[in-house]
């Protein structure tokens, strides 16, 4: 079977639903294609919950996408009727002077509220004080602060996928799901993509939203460049007296210590029983049709001494849940938005070393743009391939 598009996207994750979605707004007639059925488990976008701020402390690059994004989740709801950004404020707790080099993070603090200042994000710098009076859920040291942004919140990221794909649907996008990607023959008028069915399909331009799958498809250069990790998140059951701040609480992010570990982040009680943490790990690269999806009760441990221990009120070292999903990072731990060095027709987007999510509507909007009118309407030029080879 042969059939033809304008654009087909592999990969229907937090990236790749945006930008179908965002295609098949434009009229473009588009396919999606994912080896799974999503929203599902297997990759980065899953897990209840995702952080969304716009003071954006791991550069202000980001800025301009995570606001357009807030803005498309808004319409987004407004065409579906489905709540998927809960506006519940954000706060960053760290040292005023932490510098500890971190993954993307170095001076975390400081740059959030730098990106605040200049993009006129509304924002306070609280006190230790302060923090405990108005989130008494959160325990900080008297010598941390807080930047808090009382427009952050939190995405339902299975929500968000499922509301883009049915969209894009419904504006007549084409969906091949549970259907595997085993090459490519990329020509300056087009690319042909054989799927693992022996179906053939023809696109005059790909974009390639692959995540973790995205080294393998893709082999030289991105293969080196490209690293897959596990990452693991918890769910701790409070205490049974606990305090009713954990259902009206901002998401919080949290640098601490002198490693490069010391650094999570985690949400409100959505059930009122327990609360959603989570570090990250930058160590070794996973296969991501081999990761194991089994959490020691041990890991759970260690994360509630190294991190939760003495900083938030009335969590319990009970781990009720655990999941775990994937980063795909970069050396820099920036994304990766750009054309193939050897196919111009093929646009390479989503590995975003796991802090993706809250910019991915933007990101759809933008490759949209790309690949329809020559290039994005935000400047995405600090996510070039060229910094990276």
């Amino acid at each position: 079977m042969n059939q033809t598009f304008d654009v087909a996207v592999i990969g229907l994750g937090a990236m790749g639903s945006a930008a179908l979605y965002q295609l098949a707004r434009r009229g473009a007639k588009v396919v999606g294609i994912d080896r799974h059925h999503p929203p599902h488990s297997h990759g980065s976008t899953h897990g209840e919950t995702r952080i969304t701020r716009r003071g954006i402390g791991e550069g202000e690059a980001y800025v301009p996408l995570a606001s357009r994004s807030h803005e498309i989740w808004r319409q987004l709801e407004a065409e579906t009727g489905q709540a998927l950004f809960h506006e519940v404020g954000s706060i960053v707790i760290s040292e005023h002077d932490d510098n500890v080099a971190r993954p993307g993070r170095t001076g975390f603090i400081r740059r959030s509220m730098a990106a605040a200042e200049r993009y006129g994000i509304p924002h306070e710098i609280l006190d230790a004080g302060e923090i405990r009076h108005r989130f008494p859920n959160l325990a900080p040291q008297d010598n941390e602060i807080g930047y808090y942004e009382p427009g952050g919140g939190y995405l339902i990221p299975e929500n968000c996928v499922a509301a883009q794909l049915t969209r894009a649907g419904q504006l007549g996008a084409t969906l091949q799901l549970g259907q595997t990607v085993t090459r490519f023959d990329a020509t300056p008028s087009g690319v042909t993509i054989h799927l693992a069915d022996g179906t053939t399909l023809f696109a005059g331009e790909v974009i390639v939203s692959a995540g973790p799958w995205a080294p393998g498809l893709l082999r030289a250069p991105f293969d080196r460049i490209l690293r897959p990790t596990r990452q693991v998140m918890h769910w701790f059951a409070l205490a049974p007296d606990a305090t009713p701040a954990w259902q009206n609480s901002p998401v919080f992010m949290w640098p601490h210590g002198e490693s490069e570990d010391g650094f999570f982040y985690g949400f409100p009680s959505l059930d009122g029983l327990s609360v959603k943490t989570a570090d990250e790990f930058y160590g070794a690269a996973s296969d991501p049709d081999h990761i194991d999806r089994q959490v020691p009760e041990s890991d759970s441990r260690r994360m509630f001494d190294a991190h939760l221990r003495g900083r938030l009120v009335d969590v319990t070292p009970r781990p009720v849940r655990t999941a775990t999903c994937i980063y795909t990072a970069t050396p820099d731990s920036m994304f990766l938005i750009d054309r193939h060095p050897a196919h111009g027709n093929m646009l390479v987007v989503s590995p975003c070393s796991g802090h993706g999510f809250k910019h991915s509507a933007a990101i759809g909007e933008s490759a949209a743009q790309w690949v329809l009118d020559g290039g994005p309407a935000i400047d995405l030029s600090s996510f070039a391939l060229s910094r990276l080879i």
